[in-house]
């Protein structure tokens, strides 16, 4: 089936052709029919599946008849979570309507102006690509009009949930016409999305694609175990030390430690930037820009600044922190093995994240087989020794019978043992560090604590083996300013 059998219009064919686009994938094979009769729509479908074109196409075509109503406000609103997304899609509408005739779009986001974006929105408009919070701002200031909107687009509907939009989301859903219509794209369309979805549509054609499909054609993926953040980061030089790693994207749990990566692996002489939310959009689009010019060989990027990158030279993708959800993961290795290429994407984890692990086996159908690389490979982890309580001892039961009497300790708890546990209190000694590893019954040991990851203790970071962290000041600040998941789940996001 080629693009022609869909019903698009003349001039959004012709752009097709010049974009080199000849046959639509199923995404866009089921979705773009169904719209162009006016249906509403929910459509599941994995990441680099064309959803974009999906979606853009029958609106552009609509775009060619006149609208019911007449202002100067836009006749398609496409809401997406985060600016490079936003942009995008931006970018794609501009492809795919360029031989329509004066098509007007504007991108509303985070990161820029405010007066660039009024200077659009005080013209008529066509096609505007928002982020919900900046959109908000506008319609706030009584600069948005929506009465002629006739297409209402979700673009990645779950991940804006998660990200807290959804009162944000009524608000606006609130000032369209009932009229319109309401096409919704998600991962999901079960629990928070699935009730979303009935309060925003109208008897919806419903549009499941396979999550796994396009990953198992081109994405060959990899499980490597890790001791702590330093043994990652050893894995990860070696990785980049290949060939055939043309252009790789790290992914990192949070803003400072897309940061500190980013300066670790400069200092070693790669060429490398980060990418996260705390940017300007300036700065973001520089960053991006310099991808795909080929100028960073390694992008270390946070999830929510991620969306929408779309580099065909990515050959890697790399998850130096586990993804919080298992819809992350997919996200995130859908960064490789687009535009019809093949990819590798390479996810490292501590014994401490195996549960994270089988969430995604469990959301991907796909089994991460553990590998290793010869004389890097992750210490054993070590039986956990019979733990000697005095009778009577048992949770939250206060202090032991000799203790509370003042009495040395009874037969049977040697000396050894006691100076251990103090050693470990205060800093530890070489048995008691050699005991911790990923053993979960040191976990009340503070070197221990140490082990969680790339700044699970947030402070330090890589604050395990000290002695041996790499020399240089940047190295230094990478080992002491390291930052990961916070203990409370709490989730650091800019827009």
């Amino acid at each position: 089936m080629n693009f022609a059998e869909l019903g698009l219009n003349e001039a959004v064919l012709r752009a097709l052709t010049d974009a080199g686009y000849v046959h639509p994938t199923a995404v866009q094979r089921e979705a773009i029919p169904a719209a162009l009769a006016g249906h509403d729509l929910l459509v599941s479908s994995h990441t680099g599946s064309g959803k974009t074109a999906a979606f853009l196409l029958p609106a552009l075509v609509r775009l060619g008849s006149p609208a019911a109503a007449q202002s100067r406000g836009p006749r398609v609103l496409v809401l997406t979570p985060t600016r490079e997304l936003a942009l995008q899609v931006e970018k794609a509408a501009r492809t795919y309507g360029r031989h329509l005739p004066a098509l007007r779009t504007v991108a509303l986001v985070g990161g820029v102006p405010y007066g660039l974006q009024l200077k659009a929105l005080s013209g008529p408009l066509d096609i505007v690509i928002a982020t919900p919070g900046r959109l908000m701002d506008h319609m706030e200031r009584g600069r948005v009009d929506f009465s002629r909107l006739q297409t209402l687009v979700l673009d990645e509907a779950d991940r804006m949930l998660d990200m807290g939009f959804i009162n944000d989301i009524d608000a606006i859903v609130a000032k369209t016409p009932v009229t319109r219509q309401t096409l919704l794209f998600s991962a999901t369309l079960d629990g928070v999305v699935g009730k979303l979805a009935r309060r925003l549509t109208r008897q919806p054609h419903r549009i499941e694609i396979a999550t796994a499909d396009g990953t198992r054609a081109d994405i060959e993926q990899r499980l490597m175990y890790a001791d702590n953040s330093q043994h990652k980061m050893r894995l990860l030089t070696h990785l980049i030390q290949d060939d055939a790693l043309t252009q790789a994207v790290v992914f990192t749990g949070t803003k400072r430690g897309a940061e500190a990566l980013s300066a670790a692996l400069a200092d070693q002489g790669v060429p490398s930037a980060a990418l996260h939310g705390d940017m300007q959009q300036r700065q973001r689009n520089r960053t991006l820009d310099d991808l795909r010019r080929g100028i960073t060989r390694v992008l270390v990027a946070t999830d929510v600044a991620a969306r929408g990158i779309d580099v065909a030279g990515i050959s890697h993708v790399i998850n130096f922190d586990a993804p919080r959800q298992a819809e992350d993961y997919v996200h995130r290795i859908g960064r490789t093995g687009r535009a019809g290429r093949s990819g590798i994407a390479i996810t490292f984890a501590t014994r401490e994240e195996q549960r994270m692990i089988r969430e995604i086996e469990r959301f991907t159908g796909k089994h991460l087989t553990p590998t290793t690389i010869p004389g890097l490979e992750p210490r054993p982890q070590p039986d956990s020794p019979p733990r000697p309580h005095p009778a009577g001892r048992g949770k939250g039961s206060g202090p032991r019978k000799w203790e509370a009497k003042g009495q040395g300790a009874p037969r049977g708890t040697s000396p050894g043992r006691r100076s251990n546990e103090g050693a470990t209190r205060t800093g530890g000694t070489s048995a008691s560090r050699s005991m911790t590893g990923f053993n979960r019954d040191t976990a009340k040991q503070p070197a221990a604590r140490q082990l969680t990851g790339f700044g699970r203790t947030p402070a330090d970071g890589f604050a395990d083996d000290r002695a041996r962290s790499r020399s240089g000041p940047r190295a230094q600040a990478y080992t002491r300013h390291g930052e990961g998941r916070s203990r409370r789940g709490g989730r650091s996001q800019s827009f």
